[in-house]
Formats: C-alpha cells, structure tokens, sequence
C-alpha cells in the first residue's frame, strides 16, 4: 500500500494514513488503501485498533480538492458511496477502534474519526465540515454521525456555517473523548487500546455490538437485544475463567477469547 501503513503492536493493530506532504488528504488511491488496511486486519490476533495521520499537523486534512474540482454528478456519487463503504467498514468491525486525531481532521477526515468508536486528540487538532463552503454536502457520513455524535443543532452550526473547533472545544461539546500534547497522543492512544486489548475479547465485542445496534432501535428492541448477547458471553472459557478468579479472590490471568 502506498498511503497507508499498517503495523500490528501486540493486540493492537495501527492504521496510519501516509500522504504526510498532501496533509493525508483523501482521494480514490488513498480510500482504496484503508480499505485494504481494515480488510487485512486479523480478527483472531487483534483486540483494538488505532487511526491516525503522518506527521503532527494533520490526521486527515479532507478529500483531495483538486481531483474533486471537475466531477461529475455520477462521479460525485460514485466517490462518495466509495468513502461511505469504506468508512461502514471501519464502523462495523468487530472490535473497538480508537482514532488518534493528530491535528487537522477536515471534511472526510472529521468523518474518519466519528466512523471509529472513540476520538482521542492532539492540543493542536481542528475539527469541521466545510463542504457547504466548496458547493457540496459532506459526503462520508458527516451529515449523519456528526449530529448523532454532538447533537443536532450543533452538528447544523458545523455544517452550515462551515464553522471549525479545536480540541478544547470538541472535548466541552463530547466529539472527543480527551485531549493531549501532541508528543503524548499515540502513547495515550495505545494505553487505552492496551487496557481495552487486556479485557475479555468477546465481552468487549458484544458491548460494541450492543451499544453500536441499540442505538439504532428503540428502547424495548435494545433491551431485548441485550439477553442475547449477554447470554452469548456465558459458557466461554474467559467468562468462566474471569469470574471463578474473582470469587477465589485472586488476579485473573491473560484472556485467551474463547
């Protein structure tokens, strides 16, 4: 892959976009990239997942404007779907990814991190949507997860008025989880993926599961939901494993997610 790199850390899988000089624009080859990234990612071997940009300045500073300037309507379709698919990708896996957003996160950038589960940033970071400013709509799922993410009015604000945050802000109005110098990101991203990594793999994935589904239906049909998935957890030998050190009052060893 040439705009993404990929490197497994223990439990830990790290997706890095690489086009450092373009500010990790978006565009078809680098879409194309991740998508190969995340449908190389081992299941089996990875309990956490990481995203985030080359460099300091930017995690991805949106979608290359000029190989936008001259689409056509059923290009346009075309290339939104693209990042849409990819982005469902990264929402649906099975276990939790963590965005760590490394300054700029523009347009589909933004959309990037509100397709991962949990939005850690840099003191630097900026987050927006200035699609409505370029003739367009965000098209990657902004218009969608980003008022599902802050709340509508918010998300309207954002989007309509073309208006920017930084990280102090994200963090008061809940688009991020926390904030860290820059130096200190990846090492906190990796923290919290180490401790989610250090918990039962099929718990954490049917939590995923339920919170990520529940949210779609109402409020009886999630709760019916989650016997189910709380039953799919009994009988699996790190549930069994889990609690019968703790009622023997001693330190449960590695989870081997079985």
């Amino acid at each position: 892959m040439s705009y993404v790199k990929y490197e497994q850390d223990g439990f830990v899988g790290i997706v890095t976009l690489d086009r450092e000089k373009a500010l990790n624009a978006l565009n078809d080859e680098v879409l194309a990239d991740l998508e190969k990234a995340i449908d190389a990612i081992d299941p089996n071997n990875t309990r956490c997942v990481i995203i985030t940009g080359a460099g300091k300045k930017a995690f991805a500073a949106g979608a290359d404007i000029g190989a936008m300037c001259n689409m056509t309507p059923d290009e346009g379709r075309a290339f939104s779907a693209k990042g849409n698919a990819v982005y469902r990708k990264i929402e649906h896996l099975p276990m939790p990814v963590i965005a760590a957003v490394n300054g700029y996160a523009l347009g589909g950038g933004c959309e990037l991190s509100l397709a991962c589960d949990i939005r850690l940033a840099s003191e630097n970071a900026v987050f927006g949507q200035p699609e409505a400013g370029l003739g367009i709509t965000p098209g990657f799922g902004g218009t969608q997860r980003l008022a599902r993410t802050v709340g509508v009015g918010k998300a309207k604000e954002m989007i309509f008025a073309c208006r920017n945050i930084k990280a102090d802000e994200a963090l008061r109005v809940g688009l991020v989880n926390a904030v860290y110098p820059t130096d200190e990101l990846m090492a906190q991203a990796k923290k919290l993926a180490e401790r989610i990594s250090g918990n039962a793999p099929i718990a954490v994935r049917q939590c995923k599961k339920a919170i990520n589904l529940g949210l779609q239906m109402d409020i009886d049909s999630a709760t019916a939901l989650e016997p189910e998935l709380f039953a799919a957890c009994c009988g699996t030998e790190d549930q069994h494993s889990a609690m019968t050190a703790f009622c023997e009052k001693r330190k449960h060893g590695p989870f081997v997610n079985k």
